[in-house]
């Protein structure tokens, strides 16, 4: 991608995220726009680095692992947040790449990722993902089971920023937003990720603190 096309694709994105915030009252900085980044190459990542973008997600540790290290080193203040499922052998590997974790969705990982942050002597923010249409197949955690995984992530010392949903894909997504954020505040958590490509206008007027956008910024894929 062009970097004026980069450019261009990341303008649009943040002024409607700008947009979306002052029809909540809210203030457009107060929004991390992660630019989903799985599945695209080295390539096709530079242009929006270079065009300003310093915040990435992926969705696979090995998958990051293989093309992040060089790109960090270009861009050292860029920051690397998963945003897919995690598995618990895995914990050690994301720990040492990611400075958020996006998908904390049942006690092993839980216990995985602190032993793994002890070990390290670093600890990524962490939000726990509710699945929120308790879909079967999708993951995190019941809404039911929530506050219990939340007592476990705190009381293993995880720093728990808050909480991950991807709503039902067929669905309106507002109300599923809206009971993510009234459960957020039901436990004193300030962090909501939700929003991607097609509906993080709606998630920002009901709060969103960190939108997950792919689509939108790198293109639809071939």
């Amino acid at each position: 991608m062009p970097i004026d096309e980069a450019s261009q694709r990341l303008a649009d994105v943040r002024a409607r995220i700008a947009r979306a915030a002052r029809i909540a009252g809210r203030e457009a900085d107060a929004v991390t726009l992660i630019a989903i980044s799985k599945t695209h190459d080295a390539e096709a990542i530079g242009p929006l680095i270079r065009a300003g973008q310093r915040v990435f997600g992926e969705n696979r540790v090995q998958e990051a692992e293989g093309k992040w290290p060089a790109l960090r080193e270009a861009a050292p203040d860029v920051a690397l947040h998963l945003v897919g499922q995690l598995q618990s052998n895995k914990a050690e590997d994301a720990v040492a790449l990611f400075d958020a974790i996006h998908s904390v969705d049942r006690p092993s990982l839980v216990h995985a990722l602190a032993r793994a942050m002890d070990r390290a002597g670093k600890r990524p923010a962490c939000f726990l993902q509710v699945n929120i249409g308790d879909e079967a197949q999708k993951g995190g955690c019941a809404t039911v089971d929530l506050p219990a995984l939340l007592g476990e992530a705190r009381a293993a010392d995880l720093p728990v920023q808050g909480l991950m949903c991807v709503p039902p894909f067929d669905l309106e997504p507002a109300p599923y937003f809206a009971l993510l954020a009234s459960i957020a505040r039901d436990h004193g958590l300030g962090g909501l990720s939700m929003g991607m490509s097609g509906d993080f206008e709606t998630a920002v007027t009901i709060g969103a603190t960190h939108v997950r956008v792919g689509t939108a910024l790198f293109g639809a894929r071939a």
